[in-house]
């Protein structure tokens, strides 16, 4: 393991009027970990993913990526932007766009291949998630499940060094969820580092390396899933997940 984390969060905070959604959070993961943010809806949870890429702008506080602080970076928040892969709940597809155009479109946009090149890539990305078959689909014929693995390749297709994904699987029904859960499996035993937000309980213990119990915009829980049954550092991250009736 790398002395450097490849992403370090440092008393990061963000504030809407006199709405603390954030308090001094800071955690680190280095490369091939598995962090896994929990808690109650409203926690700050999916805030603390948009500060991390700059989407929105914490009030104070640091990111740094490889040990380089991006908070401040300015312009070059673009570059740094493509080596954190980002997977929203809603997918966020253009509808307008098949599945292998919604992958090539940032490749050809921002990191400026060619076609011929673009379009390889986009499909090896699509080949990895299973929707190489439906490429020249638009996102209106397929499934959420099908359409949350495009963005997933869409993602993957920037080369990311971690991957960030907000509540991936919360817009999809049982069975839809497991399609792109087992992805994620995947992209996780290729070595991929991840910084999950879920409410999906089972899913989280069995893939983080550490799970984060955040309540009212601060971490009050972490360490490994073994811990949860017996630790008496994760007494409020029992109860949650007690509570918390899964489908």
């Amino acid at each position: 393991m790398s002395d450097v984390p490849i992403l370090k969060v440092e008393n990061l905070c963000k504030s809407y009027g006199d709405l603390e959604v954030l308090k001094s959070v800071s955690f680190e993961i280095y490369k091939g970990e598995k962090k896994v943010f929990v808690g109650p809806s409203g926690t700050g949870k999916s805030t603390l993913l948009r500060c991390i890429n700059q989407l929105t702008i914490p009030d104070s506080g640091f990111v740094y990526l490889n040990g380089e602080e991006i908070v401040h970076s300015g312009k070059k928040i673009n570059g740094y932007r493509q080596k954190m892969g980002m997977v929203f709940q809603n997918f966020n597809l253009f509808d307008h766009l098949t599945a292998v155009r919604n992958v090539e479109l940032a490749l050809l946009k921002v990191k400026k291949l060619d076609k011929a090149a673009a379009h390889e890539k986009a499909m090896y990305e699509l080949e990895q998630v299973g929707m190489a078959d439906r490429a020249d689909f638009y996102p209106a014929q397929l499934s959420g499940g099908q359409a949350q693995r495009v963005s997933i390749a869409r993602a993957l297709a920037m080369d990311p060094e971690v991957m960030l994904f907000d509540e991936p699987t919360s817009a999809l029904d049982p069975e839809l969820k497991r399609e792109v859960m087992e992805v994620m499996r995947k992209l996780a035993d290729r070595g991929m580092t991840c910084i999950v937000v879920t409410h999906e309980m089972k899913f989280a213990t069995s893939f983080a390396t550490e799970i984060y119990l955040m309540e009212k915009g601060e971490i009050v829980e972490h360490g490994p899933p073994s811990d949860i049954p017996t630790s008496p550092g994760f007494v409020k991250t029992r109860a949650f997940m007690g509570s918390y009736v899964e489908e």
